[in-house]
């Protein structure tokens, strides 16, 4: 599987190989199998261009998840895209005295569970919460959140 991460902000250090390991366990422990999925960590403004452009909505948020291919019928599949923003995560971090990497790892996860059909609206959210602490305390216990690093690959 190919984890393509690209990181087009300078809010925060964000290690590739990190991230990369971080998807590949989510989606494991969710049975998923695809060829292709996109992480993309951008500034506050690029994430509230796109909420603007797809959801109608300029403010600034977490993350934006984009799903591609939900059946992989073609034989190879794209997963889809998340755009992360960790500013959004520094803020929330230090308003809530948490760790801003931890708060990433729950944006990443939280993208990645759209792809793979979770919802967070309505009666599904209780579904989609209980998904993300499953996530974090098994990537926790792995010691697979992301942690802050000097080296960016």
């Amino acid at each position: 599987m190919d984890v393509h991460i690209f990181d087009q902000q300078n809010d925060l250090s964000i290690s590739v190989l990190q991230v990369e390991k971080l998807v590949i366990e989510c989606l494991k422990l969710e049975g998923v199998e695809c060829d292709e999925v996109s992480i993309q960590f951008v500034d506050t403004q690029m994430i509230c261009d796109l909420h603007h452009r797809f959801f109608n909505d300029p403010t600034v948020t977490d993350c934006i998840s984009f799903p591609i291919d939900q059946d992989g019928d073609t034989g190879y599949r794209v997963l889809g895209e998340v755009f992360v923003c960790p500013k959004t995560g520094i803020d929330y971090a230090q308003e809530h005295l948490k760790n801003p990497y931890e708060e990433i790892s729950l944006y990443i996860i939280h993208g990645l569970l759209h792809l793979m059909g979770y919802d967070d609206i309505g009666e599904d959210e209780p579904r989609m919460r209980e998904a993300e602490k499953r996530h974090l305390a098994h990537l926790s216990a792995s010691g697979l959140l992301l942690k802050e690093t000097t080296c960016t690959s």
